[in-house]
């Protein structure tokens, strides 16, 4: 018994602590709820505080803008009000006008009578004076017209002539000060210096004893060569040197690079000769193709197509007056971008055309038509769409009309390439034939006493008899003879026609 009590205490003691303990933490918790509730309750008055005074300010804010919409329409009434008040009085001020418009209208008609009526008895009256006129002077109208318009005629005819001199001389003044300016300009800024050259037509060979190589046995080398390259090979008594002859001057420098290189290498045969022939085939159109690609760069002209290329490049063996065509063509492409800016005109469609305009020399004898045209032809084929360039290419000869200020400044630059100073020569014959036929020619006008050619060619005088031309007519006749020079003779540049009419009064003292 008294081992158990200390266990029995200290047991009571424990459910003593544990139930003071739980009543204790149930007073903390009710103390701390109570405390929850009042901050709660705190947190929803001033919600509620604060949800009435926004209520409030949201009211007092939905009435300003009320009143304020309230004032705007207002105004805008008002506004509409003036705006239709003076509309009625543009409508009333328009109906007055047109009112007015009438009775101008109704009073014009009035005078319109009025002169109408007048105008009739004018007429009436100057066909009684017409009448009488023609009685006194016994003459009908016609006739008095006819003889009027001689009188006329023959004193407007002077001052006809002395207006159309003056006229051409002030125009041929402006225009030559231009023209020389530009014309200068181009040729300086494009002045190189131009080499003429003439394909070779003799092959140097190391001694005579090689011609009979070159013709072979019972002539079958030189038939073979002659075959194989399309070319005349001429072996006559020229020391030391045959001759290669075609009119085809890409196949004349193909044999004679062929024709050298067989006398240097000693081996002629038929067999060696083909293949000669045909590397050197293959040599000079890569020649040409490179010419064209060099021509091209030089001229500052891109993207066209190799075809064009290689048929310029053909031009590298065509002269015309001893003027390479292929340096021709680039000078004429730069002449005409400088003239084209100087103008305004397009730069690339005058340089490209002056570039392209005789790419027809370079086509083969066996096509038909003129080089204007096969170039026009060739260069739409292969991919020249701009029509301008197409018609620079056609019309610089004029066979078709030039549709356009670029045709004229390539004609232009054709002309100076080929007139200027030292781009161009011909033999002494040709030179004399054309001196004769420009002196024929001007002789076969009516009323031309003598004709000279004068400047080489460049000038032609014409002596006239006064009793027979007139100094409008003389105006007319240098202009007739220049258009015949231009439409039947060629010739490189431009030649002046100067008429001549003098009078001399001859008496004698006796």
């Amino acid at each position: 018994m008294n081992t158990m009590g200390p266990f029995i205490t200290a047991g009571l003691a424990l459910l003593l602590g544990a139930v003071i303990g739980f009543f204790v933490n149930r007073y903390l918790r009710e103390r701390e709820r109570q405390q929850e509730q009042n901050t709660a309750n705190d947190i929803l008055k001033g919600a509620t505080e604060q949800a009435r005074l926004i209520e409030i300010q949201a009211r007092d804010n939905a009435l300003k803008v009320t009143r304020e919409s309230e004032a705007d329409i207002a105004k805008r009434r008002n506004e509409l009000t003036e705006d239709d008040n003076r509309i009625q009085t543009r409508r009333n001020e328009q109906d007055q006008r047109a009112e007015r418009l009438e009775q101008r209208e109704q009073l014009v008609n009035k005078r319109q009578s009025a002169v109408d009526r007048r105008a009739n008895e004018v007429d009436k009256q100057f066909e009684e004076q017409l009448k009488k006129l023609e009685e006194i002077s016994k003459m009908t109208t016609d006739e008095a017209k006819e003889i009027l318009l001689v009188e006329v005629e023959k004193e407007a005819h002077g001052d006809m002539a002395r207006i159309i001199r003056q006229i051409e001389a002030e125009a041929r003044e402006d225009g030559e000060k231009r023209a020389r300016k530009l014309v200068a300009d181009a040729i300086q800024r494009v002045a190189s210096e131009h080499v003429a050259e003439v394909t070779s037509k003799i092959v140097p060979i190391p001694n005579d004893d090689m011609k009979g190589r070159i013709v072979g046995r019972n002539g079958r080398n030189i038939r073979a060569f002659e075959q194989a390259a399309g070319v005349d090979v001429i072996v006559d008594d020229t020391p030391d040197a045959v001759t290669i002859s075609c009119f085809d001057s890409v196949r004349r420098e193909i044999g004679r690079r062929a024709m050298e290189r067989l006398t240097l290498d000693g081996r002629i045969h038929p067999a060696h000769i083909e293949k000669i022939v045909k590397e050197e085939t293959k040599a000079v159109d890569k020649v040409m193709a490179e010419a064209g690609e060099q021509a091209a760069f030089d001229a500052g002209i891109s993207g066209l197509k190799p075809e064009i290329l290689r048929m310029m490049g053909r031009l590298k063996f065509r002269t015309s007056y001893g003027q390479n065509q292929l340096a021709h063509a680039v000078e004429a492409a730069k002449l005409a971008s400088i003239l084209a800016s100087e103008l305004g005109a397009d730069i690339e469609t005058a340089k490209l055309g002056g570039f392209l305009h005789d790419i027809g020399k370079a086509m083969d004898h066996n096509q038909d038509g003129t080089h204007a045209q096969l170039g026009a032809e060739f260069c739409r084929r292969y991919g020249v769409i701009n029509e301008s360039v197409l018609n620079t290419i056609a019309s610089h000869h004029h066979e078709v009309d030039q549709a356009s200020v670029e045709a004229v400044i390539v004609e232009a630059a054709d002309a100076i390439s080929g007139a200027r100073p030292g781009a161009r020569r011909e033999d002494l014959e040709a030179y004399i034939k054309r001196i004769r036929a420009l002196e024929d020619l001007a002789s076969s006008f009516d009323g031309v006493q003598n004709a000279y050619a004068i400047q080489a060619g460049r000038e032609v005088r014409i002596i006239v008899r006064p009793e027979d031309i007139d100094d409008f007519t003389a105006g007319k006749l240098a202009r007739d003879i220049a258009k015949q020079i231009e439409e039947t003779m060629q010739y490189p540049g431009q030649i002046k026609v100067i008429v001549i009419r003098e009078t001399r009064a001859i008496d004698y003292a006796k």
